[in-house]
């Protein structure tokens, strides 16, 4: 097992976990905690300059990790997936305004059709804006998404799909994120991750926990430590592959969004020092 993290050169903490923050105010807060890297989920950006976020973000001395999120490209609807494949341009040159280098993507799916024709039609979408993935520099991550979500937020439900997707549509501009969040279950985990990092594929890695028991799928996630996930144990096999990039706490929470930010903060640094 790998030893306990001892600084914070590789914490990377999502906007959405700290949701009442508004942009500014977390980019202040993570920079004076020691944090080092930021990935902004693109609702932070609305309304607001968003190169000049991007400089605020730097001259913090935060590294902006990765934009969140691009994709749900499936639909039934001809028109729909026109408005998705626009819409996932937008959030490339977003990236690239803001000094992204990736963007996640949560791929999708429609209800109303098989998982394959969505999985067909997420890998047809992802084809149709990487030209301008690759003007602009930034690459694309498949997240797959536990199967629970299968239904309508993503068709790609386990790292051998999005691992197949990524190999399939063959650019190095186009890899995968995994989230322990969703993947922790799968027999195949280890096995994948290092078919990933092998062929240069691992584009990020998202950390949290599934509490037991939780009381509600999406807005329950817990601390690193709190619940059931081997994050260090996931950790190690993601190191061995030669990911050296940042470990992304990445936590949808009522509970933790109902009480004081900076108190959760310090939560944070603490289960990331001791559980990761």
């Amino acid at each position: 097992m790998p030893s306990e993290i001892n600084n914070l050169s590789k914490l990377c903490i999502h906007t959405i976990t700290t949701k009442p923050w508004q942009l500014e105010v977390a980019v202040e807060k993570y920079a004076k905690a020691g944090v080092k890297g930021i990935t902004v989920w693109r609702d932070a950006l609305e309304g607001r300059d968003i190169y000049k976020s991007g400089r605020i973000i730097r001259s913090a001395g935060l590294e902006v990790v990765s934009l969140c999120r691009g994709g749900f490209f499936p639909s039934a609807s001809a028109e729909k997936r026109q408005l998705a494949i626009d819409d996932n341009l937008k959030a490339i040159d977003e990236a690239a305004a803001i000094g992204a280098p990736l963007v996640v993507l949560v791929c999708g799916a429609e209800p109303a059709q098989p998982l394959e024709k969505s999985r067909s039609q997420i890998k047809e979408g992802i084809a149709k804006v990487l030209p301008q993935a690759q003007k602009c520099g930034v690459k694309l991550a498949i997240e797959p998404l536990h199967p629970m979500y299968a239904d309508d937020r993503s068709a790609v439900n386990t790292i051998k799909q999005a691992n197949d997707m990524a190999e399939e549509i063959n650019s190095e501009y186009v890899g995968v994120a995994v989230d322990v969040y969703h993947l922790w279950w799968d027999p195949d985990l280890e096995k994948e991750i290092y078919r990933c990092g092998e062929n240069g594929k691992l584009f990020a890695f998202h950390v949290c926990d599934w509490k037991t028991p939780t009381t509600d799928l999406l807005l329950d996630r817990g601390l690193m430590g709190e619940g059931c996930i081997n994050v260090p144990q996931i950790r190690e096999w993601v190191e061995k592959t030669g990911f050296n990039g940042f470990n992304e706490v990445e936590i949808f929470s009522n509970k933790y969004w109902g009480m004081g930010q900076d108190e959760f903060l310090n939560k944070i640094i603490q289960a990331y020092l001791k559980h990761t």
